[in-house]
């Protein structure tokens, strides 16, 4: 079953790195996710997030605040 992945930010040089970690980590392990990246500040408001960039993994918020490390986020997609 594919996983539905969202990087919640508005756009800053954390959330873009958030990003692309999130997509070297799908791509180099051959993950079935889909990835979304939410600027919309009302929608990140709806996750309850005050600080971004967020990491949200089939509507569950793992990670707030951080850029996570690959090793992170592959932990968390298995």
């Amino acid at each position: 079953m594919s996983k539905v992945i969202k990087v919640l930010g508005t756009g800053c040089p954390k959330c873009k790195t958030m990003v692309s970690v999130v997509q070297d980590v799908i791509s180099q392990h051959n993950i079935d996710a889909s990835i979304e990246k939410v600027e919309d500040i009302m929608e990140i408001m709806k996750f309850n997030v005050m600080t971004t960039p967020a990491l949200v993994i089939d509507d569950v918020i793992t990670i707030k605040g951080r850029v996570p490390s690959k090793d992170e986020v592959l932990t968390l997609l298995n």
